[in-house]
């Protein structure tokens, strides 16, 4: 899906796709008790069974709001209360992140959680109210083809594909020499350079590196995430649901997107009257190791079970691609080893930004990664200070 904080990403979505973009309001939920809660979920309790209700509303009562210098375990706890914290927060995170939340910090946060208050809580329980607008990403758009790739498949042709060179993986950089060494024998000279390469690879390409920004970049994590694709032989429905969680450590997933939705395109002949798809996500690190063996036949079998299809659906297809970094963890030290890395690489000329190149997962969707790339270029050419990045 494709949301934005920024000007700058509209205008450059706007010229690029020329208006082939579906444009949806969010329709989000919660697997739980075999209930589906509206997201966020601890805005819509009144969906779930009275006593968990009762128990989540007396915790975020009680809770005191987190603060800022906690891990993300305790952050949970006293911002939310142990109900929201047992029977949501805690057991969603941890399949998402699949690291231990206790190694994680708060700082993070600002609009990629909400956080409530019990007044309002408690009016949507009594009044039985739906609570579902938070967020940047209510609304959202789409490529009608080539999924979000299609933007920046349009963007590379416009900027001339003699200038673009693909499938060169990067072995070396010479700070010295100013030079890149390609995997093939090939290299690349630059004056300045821009890297979007993960960060931990980024300082193991470089030739000579001090002890220091060698540990730093060696206190960075990250999780990977193996995404299962299902295509069915069976009409998409008048399903509101854009995409849905899964706190449940029985099912495989943390999160299945009604991908068929999002655009016909993403069904064969865009014929959504005989074809249906859905994509899955199951987070794995070297804390929560991937039981691969079966994944495919249990999230065929999950999908069935939760109701989402019916259990003799015909499955057309699937897809497996294993995405090694999928989400840089807000780990406890990751804003000290930042504070060693970017800087002694910008004194050398070198500017890490990105999802994985800034290592900031507050500011790693792809609307923030295209602000930091224009930042850059307007810092590398007219000396202007970046607006993102700090």
């Amino acid at each position: 899906m494709v949301f934005s904080h920024f000007g700058e990403f509209d205008r450059l979505l706007d010229e690029v796709m020329d208006g082939d973009v579906a444009e949806h309001e969010r329709a989000s939920y919660v697997r739980y008790a075999d209930r589906w809660v509206p997201y966020p979920f601890q805005n819509n309790l009144r969906y779930l069974p009275a006593e968990a209700a009762y128990d989540c509303l007396l915790g975020l009562i009680e809770s005191n709001g987190g603060r800022e210098a906690a891990d993300f375990a305790t952050w949970m706890e006293e911002t939310f209360g142990a109900g929201i914290t047992h029977h949501f927060m805690r057991p969603y995170n941890a399949k998402v992140w699949a690291v231990p939340l206790e190694r994680m910090s708060s700082t993070w946060i600002a609009d990629r959680v909400s956080v409530v208050d019990y007044r309002r809580v408690l009016r949507n329980v009594v009044l039985q109210r739906d609570d579902v607008g938070w967020g940047p990403n209510n609304r959202f758009k789409f490529p009608l083809a080539g999924g979000t790739g299609e933007i920046y498949r349009r963007l590379a042709a416009e900027l001339g594909g003699d200038r673009i060179r693909y499938g060169r993986d990067v072995v070396g950089v010479d700070l010295d020499r100013r030079r890149l060494e390609f995997a093939d024998g090939d290299g690349a000279d630059f004056e300045v350079l821009v890297s979007t390469i993960p960060l931990d690879r980024l300082v193991g390409a470089l030739g000579h590196r001090p002890g220091d920004v060698e540990a730093a970049a060696g206190a960075l994590e990250h999780n990977s995430v193996r995404v299962v694709g299902v295509g069915y032989e069976r009409p998409l429905e008048d399903d509101d649901r854009c995409w849905m969680y899964f706190p449940e450590d029985d099912l495989p997933f943390y999160r299945v997107t009604n991908f068929a939705k999002y655009a016909a395109a993403n069904v064969p002949g865009a014929d959504t009257g005989r074809y249906s798809s859905y994509l899955t996500e199951t987070s794995h690190s070297r804390f929560r190791p991937l039981d691969a063996i079966g994944l495919e036949a249990r999230v065929v079998d999950a999908l069935a079970a939760i109701g989402l299809i019916e259990a003799d659906a015909p499955v057309a297809s699937v897809h497996t691609v294993d995405v090694e970094y999928a989400y840089p963890i807000p780990a406890l030290d990751r804003d000290r080893a930042l504070g060693v890395l970017q800087p002694w690489l910008r004194e050398r000329g070198v500017f890490s930004r990105g999802r994985f190149g800034s290592w900031r997962y507050e500011m790693g969707n792809m609307d923030h990664a295209v602000k930091m790339g224009i930042d850059v270029a307007r810092l590398i050419v007219e000396g202007r200070p970046e607006e993102l990045w700090s």
